[in-house]
């Protein structure tokens, strides 16, 4: 349960004396009825909320799917470039739907987002070895010798500011002489191209096919989302180890 004014500011709908003035003015309908005080309880899980004549979609738990282009950071915000967030509604910024972990600005491909504060520490956390799934074009030929570089594990050199760390096995299937499908484990800071430069090669390209349960579908195009399925939902609070918080019926 939350009070209404809380709730409609939580969606991003004005400020607390703003939306306090609308409900007292009569200008928000729950379940159909005007209501006119802000310190109201509503169940804002099944609540049906109207503002001002229009609909609102008042769920404050959403998950989505974004098909990242390149040139955008992978930010909540940013004062001087282009976010991934600068895809989606305001309201999802709102309510606090985050990233769960990063793209590089030049990297494509699947990029989850959540408002599930604990879903996203978990999915990222090492000791979960959540699976993601990269295609990469790298400047050389790629052979047996990487493949088994990367299925042993290897060391990953100081970088920068960036500290050494010892990469968990990982797998590497070629499509192409420089094209390559690497699965990690693990989520490292640049981890796929410091593992590519560990073993002599620079990568062009990344392109991320999936994370965890999810996979990037062929028919999201690039720079689209869409919100998550119920089965998708359910498969990653398995890879998080969660029980799903399910509407009450």
């Amino acid at each position: 349960m939350l009070r209404l004014d809380r709730w409609l500011v939580t969606l991003g709908t004005g400020s607390r004396s703003e939306v306090q003035k609308l409900i007292r003015k009569g200008g928000v309908k729950v379940n159909g009825a005007i209501v006119t005080d802000p310190g109201k309880q509503v169940d804002e899980r099944t609540a049906q909320l109207t503002v001002q004549g229009a609909a609102v979609d008042g769920r404050l738990v959403r998950h989505v799917m974004l098909h990242k282009p390149a040139g955008l950071l992978t930010a909540a915000r940013d004062k001087k470039q282009p976010t991934v967030m600068d895809l989606l509604p305001d309201v999802y910024g709102a309510i606090g739907c985050m990233p769960v972990g990063r793209l590089d600005k030049d990297t494509t491909g699947l990029l989850l987002l959540t408002t599930d504060g604990e879903m996203n520490h978990r999915l990222l956390a090492p000791g979960r070895h959540v699976d993601k799934t990269y295609r990469a074009t790298v400047d050389g030929a790629l052979g047996q010798e990487h493949i088994a570089a990367f299925a042993a594990g290897m060391h990953i050199p100081a970088d920068g500011k960036e500290p050494a760390f010892d990469a968990l096995p990982a797998e590497l299937t070629l499509e192409a002489p420089d094209v390559a499908v690497l699965t990690i484990r693990e989520g490292k800071f640049h981890q796929v191209k410091r593992m590519f430069r560990a073993v002599g090669r620079e990568v062009v390209q990344l392109h991320r096919l999936s994370f965890g349960a999810l996979t990037l579908p062929d028919d999201l195009p690039e720079g689209s989302w869409r919100e998550l399925t119920e089965d998708e939902i359910a498969a990653l609070y398995r890879d998080a180890h969660l029980e799903v918080v399910r509407k009450p019926d």
